[in-house]
């Protein structure tokens, strides 16, 4: 399902830990992992030394790649790796596409410090505007990491964007032999506090139910095994973690929408907080479109 894996990488802790975690991915689908550190061209990193100019990142940069490689090479993965000047967050999303790329892995935040580039910032940008799915992993010290995956998580809104990501998470999961939770929430912030008993509210929890019931379907045809269906009021975010804690959850898969240019709203920043919270690695993916 995967056949090349890239690896936004700057040798923080935090990356480190997702190296490791991408190389059991990789070894699972037997794909090759290319390591790219992006040399910030927004920072000042041009020096003479000695006469001679150099760029101080760039350097840097091939340092860094140096000691990935040769944590690939013990781990036994197939790889390259790559040095280049830009905007991070453009030159990763570019660069994701222009090499065909099928995931890309990242992490939010170190575990001690700020990660050079691979901060908060970053990583959703590259969320917003990339093509192509995104896992990325919040290096906190309630961070599990687990693979393979044995139970796998899918909000839905029954939107098209979702149901469009669901096809991905479900095809990963299938070939996993992983678990399916599907969960829909009904938001009842917008519904009021009495939002049960009133028609609005039902209807809602008729369209999560729907939601629920399609992703389900498409799960079972693929040849999903095990499924479990979740329908809650509450708050979309909340009742996200609530899950993964409640259920063992390993990861999240959840879509995007927006397009090319636009600052995406992730299902109306759902998917934004999830990737800033959730204690699992959570795959982002963008709308067909």
């Amino acid at each position: 399902m995967y056949e090349n894996i890239l690896i936004p990488y700057d040798g923080s802790e935090g990356a480190a830990e997702v190296l490791h975690h991408a190389s059991e991915l990789a070894h699972w689908a037997d794909a090759t992992i290319h390591v790219l550190y992006v040399a910030d061209t927004t920072r000042d990193s041009v020096t003479v030394i000695e006469d001679q100019t150099v760029d101080v990142l760039e350097q840097e940069g091939e340092d860094v790649a140096e000691e990935a490689a040769k944590t690939l090479e013990t781990l036994g993965v197939s790889y390259d790796t790559d040095v280049i000047q830009g905007n991070p967050a453009l030159t990763i999303v570019e660069y994701a596409e222009r090499y065909g790329q099928d995931l890309v892995v990242m992490p939010t935040h170190g575990r001690e410090g700020v990660s050079r580039y691979l901060i908060g910032s970053v990583s959703e940008e590259v969320v917003r505007l990339s093509s192509v799915p995104v896992l990325t992993v919040r290096m906190q010290p309630d961070e599990s990491l687990r693979f393979p995956y044995e139970n796998i998580l899918i909000p839905t809104d029954g939107s098209t964007t979702a149901t469009h990501a669901a096809e991905h998470v479900v095809e990963f999961a299938a070939s996993l032999d992983a678990t399916v939770h599907v969960l829909s929430v009904v938001d009842d912030r917008v519904l009021g506090l009495d939002s049960r008993a009133t028609a609005s509210g039902n209807e809602s929890e008729q369209d999560a139910t729907d939601a629920v019931d399609t992703v389900v379907s498409e799960a079972e045809a693929r040849g999903v095994t095990n499924t479990v269906r979740h329908v809650e009021y509450g708050t979309p975010v909340e009742k996200i973690r609530d899950c993964i804690e409640a259920n063992d959850i390993h990861a999240v898969g959840m879509g995007t929408i927006g397009r090319r240019g636009t600052d995406r709203i992730l299902l109306g920043s759902v998917a934004e907080k999830t990737v800033r919270s959730a204690p699992v690695p959570v795959m982002t993916i963008a709308d067909s479109e």
